[in-house]
């Protein structure tokens, strides 16, 4: 598994993904697997008093200690008994390592982020949904299930924390026009009020790369294209189209490739840097740093409408 997702995530841009497959009450999920750090068999956990129920407790595979999550009981609030051939997949995210308890291991599909469908209203509940896609593997339906979501429910002070930018203090407010692709409801949701109440006036949403590319590829030969996006602001695990894939359509058409583009995940480690380095993104930050992103986004956009006034004033960079 190690060759394989060292593989993938060094490939620019396929627009494609690897789901490990396991199942859980006999339903098939899935977990991209550059969450995954490695599967073990389940261990004696050490329960933690108040702690959340779905939170069997802790153990330590080597010198760190890990919490374990319970998916069967997060997913159905009944906890069945531990079976003896029960696995913990180790995962790691948004700087955190967490193990989530699962009854097997299916296996490792490859697929397109086209194959991966967005669950409709009458599935996805607003915040409540805890699917961020539906995909076909080998002729099963498997249900990619949101980790960020279900980590932020059971620790929120793991998560985008609205704390840093009210530290800021007081901000001026800024007009230029910010596009956001993020398929996870309740990220979505925590970024704009994290970005308003930055003072940003002019946010747009997109819930995959492909809805964001439609967008700009509207609107890309406008005379007035420049004034319509000043920044980009991408994850990238979505469904259709991906943050990679997004980046480097952005980066690789004529006008498009002036646009700031930030890389904004809880994926983000040294191997995923140097993937986005390749494909062109701006700057690229690990969730849930908020108040990093705000400060980054206050620079970036600083740079671009200088280079902007420059571009539309030769004479004054000429000058310069």
């Amino acid at each position: 598994m190690k060759k394989e997702k060292e593989g993938i995530l060094l490939e620019s841009g396929t627009n494609e993904i690897e789901i490990m497959k396991f199942t859980v009450l006999g339903e098939f999920y899935g977990i991209n697997v550059a969450k995954v750090r490695e599967i073990i068999m389940s261990e004696k956990v050490k329960p933690m008093p108040h702690a959340n129920p779905a939170v069997e407790g802790i153990f330590k595979p080597r010198d760190s200690l890990v919490t374990v999550i319970n998916l069967a009981y997060y997913l159905s609030g009944t906890r069945p008994e531990n079976g003896s051939r029960d696995l913990f997949i180790i995962t790691n995210f948004n700087n955190m390592t967490v193990a989530f308890r699962v009854q097997g291991i299916e296996g490792i599909s490859r697929i397109s982020w086209k194959d991966i469908q967005k669950p409709d209203k009458t599935i996805a509940n607003g915040d409540e949904s805890v699917a961020t896609g539906i995909a076909q593997c080998e002729g099963q339906l498997v249900t990619i299930l949101d980790f960020e979501k279900i980590v932020a429910e059971i620790a929120p002070e793991t998560t985008i924390q609205v704390s840093e930018i009210e530290a800021m203090g007081d901000r001026p407010l800024c007009d230029s026009p910010i596009l956001i692709a993020e398929d996870s409801i309740l990220l979505r949701r925590m970024i704009d009020d994290s970005l308003e109440r930055a003072g940003f006036t002019d946010i747009r949403n997109f819930t995959n790369g492909q809805e964001a590319w439609d967008y700009l590829s509207s609107i890309k030969d406008d005379s007035d294209l420049y004034e319509k996006v000043n920044l980009m602001i991408t994850d990238i695990e979505m469904p259709e189209m991906d943050g990679h894939r997004l980046t480097r359509l952005i980066k690789e058409d004529s006008r498009l490739k002036k646009i700031p583009v930030i890389i904004f995940s809880s994926l983000i480690d040294e191997q995923m840097r140097k993937k986005g380095r390749d494909l062109g993104a701006d700057e690229q930050l690990a969730k849930p740093e908020i108040g990093h992103l705000v400060a980054v986004i206050d620079e970036l956009l600083k740079k671009y409408k200088h280079d902007m006034a420059a571009l539309q004033n030769p004479s004054k960079r000429t000058e310069a």
